[in-house]
């Protein structure tokens, strides 16, 4: 129990900085995206081609496209080449680590943290 309790500070600057992230999206795009609607914006970015229309199936790999760039930031993934169609492909360099649906959330969020706090030392991501 004493764990939880000296986590809740981790927890509630994570909840704080999603929060803020979240007010920047809705500032850009006029709604508050879900968690899909984030991934996707992640993966069209990364994915470069801005059309208007993707498939069901495009919208996938664009998501999945996004959650290896967030998670390669931590070694998880590395690009391993882009096909003649532009898609690029993607190595697991490691396993994930086993964690409850709470964790998951929260370390999917905290490396979209890291992708845009990233973006905004570097280069500002077209999202935003």
């Amino acid at each position: 129990m004493m764990y939880l309790c000296g986590m809740q500070p981790l927890q509630d600057d994570l909840q704080v900085r999603w929060w803020n992230l979240e007010a920047r999206l809705v500032e850009r795009f006029g709604k508050k995206p879900d968690m899909e609607t984030i991934l996707f914006l992640i993966g069209v970015q990364e994915f470069g081609d801005l059309r208007k229309k993707f498939s069901k199936e495009e919208k996938q790999d664009l998501m999945h496209i996004a959650v290896c760039t967030l998670f390669g930031q931590s070694g998880y993934y590395r690009l391993d080449r882009v096909d003649e169609q532009g898609w690029p492909h993607f190595v697991q360099l490691k396993a994930l680590p086993e964690m409850g649906l709470v964790e998951q959330e929260n370390f999917l969020k905290d490396h979209i943290l890291l992708y845009f706090d990233n973006a905004e030392i570097g280069e500002e991501p077209d999202i935003i």
